[in-house]
């Protein structure tokens, strides 16, 4: 039974570049006439009363992030009842090479064995060194520029993103 016509946007961040593409989603979503609530994972204990439910990730070496996996885990089974889509953020969407992003949609799978998505976002996301928590993996996106793989700044494509949503909203209703 849909207790109402809301969908929730919810996910799980490293250093912000996700928590700024679900907010998108979700204002795309709004124009289109849904009543939306976005919230971090964290913040989600009961999804009971949303018609749908839109989550996604940070990609941090190709996985996603512990929480939004434990959340999958947690909501598996009410998530199964519901039209549910998946986004990931990542910094190897921002690679003009095809070559690079191709393995990116089996970091989905994860996610794929818990709940079969209706819908599924790639979105690249911002590079800024100074967040990158370990040293060791600062170290390698330092070189990563200095190569000229990635460079620094926000990727994020809100063409893309804002598109993905406007073709999801038919989709979670």
């Amino acid at each position: 039974m849909i207790v109402s016509n809301r969908i929730l946007v919810t996910y799980a961040t490293m250093t912000g570049s996700t928590a700024g593409v679900a907010e998108a989603i979700g204002s795309t979503l709004s124009e289109g006439g849904a009543q939306v609530v976005v919230l971090p994972m964290k913040d989600v204990q009961d999804i009971s009363s949303y018609q749908a439910v839109v989550a996604g990730s940070a990609i941090q070496g190709g996985i996603w992030l512990p929480e939004a996996m434990q959340f999958m885990r947690t909501f598996q089974t009410a998530l199964a009842g519901k039209p549910f889509a998946a986004f990931m953020v990542c910094m190897t969407m921002s690679v003009k090479k095809e070559s690079f992003q191709q393995g990116v949609a089996g970091w989905m799978a994860p996610v794929r064995a818990l709940v079969k998505p209706v819908s599924e976002g790639y979105f690249a996301g911002i590079l800024d060194i100074s967040k990158v928590p370990s040293f060791g993996d600062r170290l390698k996106f330092r070189l990563s520029v200095l190569s000229g793989v990635w460079s620094e700044g926000d990727h994020r494509d809100w063409n893309a993103i804002n598109d993905w949503a406007r073709k999801l909203l038919p989709l979670l209703q």
